[in-house]
């Protein structure tokens, strides 16, 4: 399963997987077979993008693999592929379904002439019950017509839940109106040396499930990464089954909706009771530390772009303290413009404080967007601009190369520029206030501050250097330096907001890419600043700023140049601001050029966590077939 809803939705494996093997290896399911002579088998790939079949292999019950000729070696997304067993099918068999390197990907048990004409899952392709002794075949095709008007009893029993943290609970749940006896029924993990044994033998022993009702019990052969459970009726008919790779089903995977929908990761298990699908879990999948696949298909117009510049993360980084589960929160090559047919470069993000449902990104090549959430995707608000707001100088011209944003007191969006992009050899370190309510799809600045003068070291007529200018930025109250006892560089005393009537509520912190500084003003309303002099983060580059008052911390983050890390930053006993701790991104993200973090307010948060949102500056992923490749926005996690 993966924690986008079900087994097979678009998920990759938290490491990249082997070449034959490239991504999205559980989307893929036995959906229809027989066993009457031509042993016709189909895979369905439910999942948002094609995988690649290339050296899988399939064995019968002797669980000896053995290679098959398949009608296309890739299936497309929500395709079918077909082949003939080159092992005889016959009566009380198996068919079991494996990736290049032995991973079992499904697997599918029946009984005396059950396969035959035909079985298939019914009521919706790669999720649905078995049914057997179907009279008319699909192959090729959706089920839905090859399905009888009703099911068994025994069909509407599924697999809802299961864990694999070390009780390795499995819970089923009774769908239909009436009682199913399970006595008999068995159980099987995804270790094909290991034989069915019976709910009734495990602990607790269940015998019976009462219509709507449910029953778990403690898998007896024990349960772990890149594992699956398949769950058998008395006579050897697959029942359901759910699969999930490393780390899964941490701390539960779960069916949302519950019941009858895909497996996604929890946020908290609900065993012996209905699944909890309110909360942000894992985006719909069902394992912890995977990637949930975005939907669409790459274009001649995107072309994602290879990460670079990866360095070591430092010392004493800790692990990420959110949830393990990441998942693909944007459209496909969704940022593609004018000035940037490539569709890459989404960079700084940030959550609107006063409307935590809005996110704000910025696209380098001089684009502002405004997302909210659609179908578990960060899309573009269209009653704001359905294809984002192209922005300029104060001089109404220019493109700036934006790369870093924040939301100001007052509303407005703060945005940082390092060049102008047509004449990128040469730095232009700006902020450049927009208000989001102006009309018109172009925007231009309400003030705009300069700062270019103070980096002589990126004027050197190399666009490479002027490119390592301002790349984030983030508003920081007054009230929280005041209260946390900042002292003013300018002063040597407590800070005092007083002594700069014109600069409002709070300070700019603009990261520097070039040496990993933090750079503190105070952006005035009649256009000047007042420079509060640097803060060291401990890094060697900085890629985007935010103050977080969940945490009481300012977040400087860097991408694969520090090892993708975040440094939360405090004020200390001397009132100067220093790094308190730094963490990695979940294991499961893609060493990309991650340039983009934000946190969701404390408001948002569900069961402990709140939305942990990235943005990937080349779209890359992990790299080409994979199915984050032209992906720009991921979605986890982080405690409130």
């Amino acid at each position: 399963m993966t924690f986008s809803g079900l087994v097979v939705t678009g998920i990759i494996a938290a490491q990249p997987a082997a070449a034959a093997d490239p991504a999205g290896f559980q989307n893929v399911r036995i959906n229809e077979l027989t066993s009457n002579g031509s042993d016709t088998v189909e895979l369905f790939n439910a999942g948002s993008t094609a995988v690649s079949i290339s050296g899988w292999k399939m064995s019968d019950d002797g669980f000896a693999p053995q290679s098959f000729s398949p009608s296309s070696t890739t299936i497309a997304a929500g395709g079918f592929v077909t082949f003939n067993s080159p092992k005889g099918l016959g009566d009380s068999d198996k068919l079991v379904i494996y990736t290049a390197d032995g991973t079992v990907v499904d697997r599918v048990d029946w009984a005396t002439n059950n396969a035959k004409p035909a079985m298939a899952r019914c009521g919706g392709d790669g999720t649905g019950a078995w049914v057997t002794t179907v009279s008319t075949t699909t192959f090729g095709s959706a089920n839905a017509s090859g399905c009888p008007a009703s099911v068994p009893a025994a069909s509407k029993v599924r697999i809802n839940e299961v864990t694999s943290n070390g009780s390795d609970t499995v819970e089923l749940y009774n769908g239909g109106t009436s009682a199913v006896s399970i006595g008999s029924w068995k159980y099987v993990d995804g270790d094909t040396a290991h034989a069915a044994v019976t709910v009734s033998s495990s602990s607790p022993s269940a015998t019976s499930i009462p219509a709507g009702g449910y029953v778990t019990f403690n898998s007896t052969l024990g349960l772990g990464d890149n594992d699956s459970v398949f769950l058998l009726d008395g006579s050897g008919n697959t029942v359901d089954s759910v699969s999930w790779a490393t780390d899964g089903a941490k701390p539960s995977d779960e069916r949302c909706a519950n019941g009858t929908g895909w497996f996604r990761t929890a946020v908290t298990a609900t065993l012996g009771s209905a699944n909890d699908c309110t909360g942000s879990g894992g985006g719909g999948g069902g394992q912890t530390g995977q990637l949930l696949g975005g939907g669409g298909s790459l274009t001649s117009g995107c072309a994602p772009e290879a990460p670079s510049g990866t360095g070591s993360a430092p010392v004493g980084t800790s692990a990420w303290p959110g949830g393990l589960d990441v998942t693909i929160a944007d459209n496909v090559c969704a940022f593609t413009t004018s000035t940037g047919p490539e569709g890459r470069d989404l960079s700084g993000l940030a959550f609107d404080p006063a409307n935590p449902s809005v996110l704000w990104a910025a696209k380098n090549k001089n684009w502002l967007y405004k997302l909210v959430k659609s179908g578990g995707k960060w899309v573009p608000d269209a009653s704001w601009s359905a294809t984002g707001k192209q922005i300029r100088f104060a001089s109404g011209s220019g493109e700036p190369d934006a790369e870093g944003l924040t939301v100001g007191a007052n509303g407005h969006v703060y945005v940082t520029s390092e060049r102008d992009n047509t004449n990128n050899t040469v730095p232009k370190d700006t902020v450049m206030e927009f208000d989001p309510a102006a009309t018109g799809t172009t925007l231009t600045p309400v003030h705009q501050w300069d700062m270019t003068s103070q980096f002589p070291q990126l004027n050197t007529g190399s666009k490479d250097d002027a490119n390592l200018g301002f790349e984030g930025v983030g508003f920081v109250p007054d009230s929280w330096l005041t209260a946390n006892g900042w002292v003013d560089p300018l002063t040597g005393a407590a800070y005092n907001p007083a002594n700069y009537p014109l600069h409002g509520s709070g300070l700019f912190f603009a990261g520097l890419e070039w040496d990993g500084s933090l750079h503190v003003y105070g952006l005035n309303s009649d256009g000047t600043f007042t420079t509060f002099g640097t803060v060291a983060t401990g890094k060697a580059s900085v890629m985007d700023v935010m103050y977080d008052a969940g945490t009481q911390r300012i977040i400087a983050t860097c991408d694969n140049t520090c090892g993708e890390t975040h440094t939360l930053m405090k004020v200390n006993a001397s009132g100067a601001i220093v790094p308190d701790v730094t963490y990695t991104n979940p294991a499961v993200m893609p060493v990309d050029n991650l340039e983009g973090f934000a946190l969701a307010p404390a408001s948002t948060c569900v069961n402990g966590f709140r939305e942990a949102v990235w943005s990937d500056d080349g779209i890359y992923g992990f790299g080409s077939g994979s199915s984050s490749y032209g992906h720009s926005v991921y979605s986890g996690t982080f405690p409130c």
